[in-house]
């Protein structure tokens, strides 16, 4: 089947940003204007059309990212509107994975908050272009200098104003457009979303205008050569030579291109598109996807319907319809209904029953994808997210993505006995949609622990588990996700010896526990020298360690984190020795050396925003303080005070509520993971009581 649009016209894009600043609102109107819809949605309705789960639409917020398909200048946009919640990170985090590019929206009030950090920060993870619109232009107290200004310190980005606004707040009317000089008014009819006008610019503009062009010329002759000389002498650059500049830029990561607007008037989302057009890259315009061959060796493969299939599954869904469906990226090759397909990271074989393209939660039955395509494949059985499917001949592995560890754990039981069975169908169900959802039987009391992102992350699972799956649950009171390390490095042997009758076991290790860096996780070496432990046994060894961490520790039964395992010596028995015999001693070994090394507490640190007005500042930070936070920041935003601290998450169960009481409903705030940090000793004690009470 050819291809309707040709790839180098395909733009795979994506829409971040902070809770609130409008992207689902910036979504509608994409749809809208490129003739997707025939009627705009709104989120404060509940209409929107990318918003379709329920709690979504009771919320007026975003839970999951929302794939559909639009077109705009003969080009083919695929669009992904992700989530601001930091309850839902994944998502973005999936998402900008297998995007080309995004646009970031920020807020003309609130500029750039906490959440824009944080996706900012996972789309340089994946080296995303991105282009900024900052929206809400129309608002009182917007201020597009201040953005740009902390897009620069922030996000330490170089920015690109392409645009100047004409009035502010309630009485923006239009954009002056830098590159072809001209005003872009959107007063002629109100009325009519589609309407505005090309003028020409207001002559008490004009040199405010030309002087922020050649400050845009400016910026992008630092990176580009072939601007330097017009720039120096002075000579005028037409739009077409700024607008390649400004692409080859943005594709290399050197600056991004800065556009303003309020979707919500209607003003600023047709130059949005074109800016996507322009300046986000194709599928061929990033470079080839690379993977890991059978041999080890790194493979690329071009972004080309001829070359070998390379797609990866990034997202499971439960239809109620169609059943299980599997989100993909097709970087390379054709996949087509009834394909036979190879999944490198199982080896095994999938069958392709049927693709589709996903409008949100619609759905258009397609025959064939080629490189480039983002589809949803029905009949994928073991297929999970990060998976990647290929051609069996020429097998490859693509980059994982990362997944956030959960913060958040809360016991949870169904409402009677006859619904258990329901309730673990139910979970492994959300747990294979959702990897930063996670759930597991407590070996000691035998309750299920659900564990997320947080409480909100928590209450949606729940809430879907009675309309979706028809289960009835209970839910505990939240706990946080402690972790343990240690304080000092030791060595520690030990030796398992076991004798049955028949053939014994015998395993004998000498381990060294060294605390790591905050946030590294767990590594596991060998350094045995001249075969004290033969090689076979080393993998089993690690195994039996980092299994022994999962468990928990010696102080209160957390898992452990942040420490490095060196096997550098030990025995073995010529008949007697095992993998299982070495297994064992490993995990022995180390409960041994975490009860020598200083073992302690860690508990989660959260970045807390609050935006109060001023007459409540002290009330806030007094709160604050009682929590054992500590207040870092403290800034003006329009008439409000904005306070920057950091809190455990701990003492933050129920926040929302107390901040509406003592503010009288008028601050609101947000937090995101920062952090593990130790544990006061005081605390820590308390803490493994309730543990060993909860046991017993």
């Amino acid at each position: 089947m050819a291809r309707q649009v040709p790839i180098a016209n395909t733009r795979n894009i994506g829409i971040i940003a902070h809770i609130d600043a409008g992207k689902t609102t910036t979504s509608e109107r994409i749809l809208f204007y490129t003739g997707v819809s025939q009627k705009i949605g709104e989120v404060h309705d509940g209409q929107a059309v990318m918003d379709w789960m329920a709690q979504e639409q009771e919320r007026g917020i975003t839970i999951t990212s929302a794939a559909t398909t639009c077109f705009w200048r003969k080009h083919r946009i695929n669009l992904i509107d992700t989530p601001g919640h930091v309850d839902f990170t994944i998502e973005v985090e999936r998402s900008l994975r297998v995007l080309d590019g995004v646009v970031a929206v920020f807020c003309a009030v609130g500029c750039v908050q906490p959440q824009s950090e944080t996706v900012w920060r996972q789309a340089d993870r994946y080296g995303v272009p991105r282009i900024a619109f900052i929206n809400k232009m129309d608002r009182l107290g917007s201020d597009y200098g201040r953005c740009i200004s902390e897009i620069r310190d922030k996000l330490s980005a170089v920015p690109c104003l392409l645009q100047l606004p004409v009035g502010k707040e309630d009485k923006f009317e239009g954009l002056i457009d830098l590159l072809e000089m001209r005003f872009l008014s959107y007063s002629r009819d109100p009325n009519d979303p589609t309407s505005f006008e090309e003028k020409p610019i207001p002559e008490d503009r004009l040199a405010e205008a030309q002087e922020a062009r050649n400050a845009l010329a400016e910026t992008l002759a630092d990176f580009d050569d072939g601007l330097i000389e017009d720039f120096l002498e002075g000579r005028e650059i037409e739009a077409a030579r700024l607008k390649a500049s400004l692409r080859r830029g943005t594709l290399a990561l050197k600056c991004v291109p800065v556009l303003l607007g309020s979707a919500f008037k209607n003003k600023g989302v047709q130059p949005l598109l074109d800016a996507v057009v322009d300046f986000l890259p194709s599928p061929t315009d990033i470079k080839p996807v690379a993977g890991i061959g059978p041999q080890g060796e790194i493979e690329e493969r071009p972004a080309s319907d001829g070359a070998p299939l390379a797609a990866l599954a990034f997202k499971l869904m439960s239809d109620p319809y169609v059943g299980h469906l599997t989100f993909l990226r097709v970087y390379s090759g054709t996949l087509r209904s009834g394909d036979q397909v190879f999944n490198s990271c199982r080896e095994s074989r999938e069958k392709i029953g049927r693709l589709l393209k996903m409008h949100a939660n619609k759905r258009e039955e397609i025959k064939e994808a080629g490189a480039g395509d983002i589809v949803a494949a029905v009949g994928l059985r073991n297929s999970s997210t990060g998976d990647t499917l290929c051609d069996e001949a020429k097998p490859l592995v693509l980059e994982q993505m990362h997944i956030p560890e959960p913060v958040i754990h809360i016991a949870l039981s169904p409402k009677s006995k006859d619904e258990a069975d329901k309730l673990g169908q139910a979970l492994g169900k959300l747990a294979s949609e959702d990897p930063s959802f996670r759930v597991r039987t407590d070996r000691e009391t035998g309750e299920i622990i659900i564990s997320g992102m947080g409480e909100l992350h928590l209450e949606i699972i729940a809430d879907r588990l009675q309309r979706e799956f028809k289960v009835g649950v209970n839910l505990g009171a939240p706990q946080v996700a402690y972790r343990e390390t240690i304080t000092r490095k030791v060595e520690v042997e030990y030796k398992h010896v076991r004798q049955t009758g028949g053939r014994g076991q015998y395993g004998h290790v000498w381990l060294r526990l060294e605390p790591q860096e905050p946030g590294s996780g767990l590594v596991y070496e060998t350094a045995v020298v001249g075969g004290t432990v033969p090689k076979e046994y080393h993998n089993a060894v690690g195994e039996g360690a980092l299994e022994a961490c999962q468990k928990g520790g010696v102080r209160a039964g957390f898992p452990v984190t942040d420490m490095k395992v060196t096997l550098f010596d030990g025995s073995f028995h010529d008949v007697d020795s095992s993998e299982m015999a070495f297994h064992l001693a490993a995990s022995m070994c180390l409960k041994e050396g975490l009860r020598k090394a200083g073992s302690i507490i860690l508990e989660p640190i959260m970045d807390l925003e609050v935006v109060t007005p001023e007459d409540y500042v002290g009330e806030v930070i007094g709160d604050i303080s009682t929590r054992r936070g500590k207040v870092n920041n403290l800034d003006t935003l329009g008439g409000s005070k904005v306070i920057g601290a950091e809190v455990p998450l701990g003492t933050m169960f129920g926040y929302s509520s107390e901040l509406r009481n003592r503010t009288q409903g008028r601050a609101t705030f947000s937090m995101q993971f920062g952090r593990y940090q130790p544990l006061p000793e005081t605390v820590a004690a308390e803490v493994a009581a309730q543990r060993e009470a909860r046991k017993a």
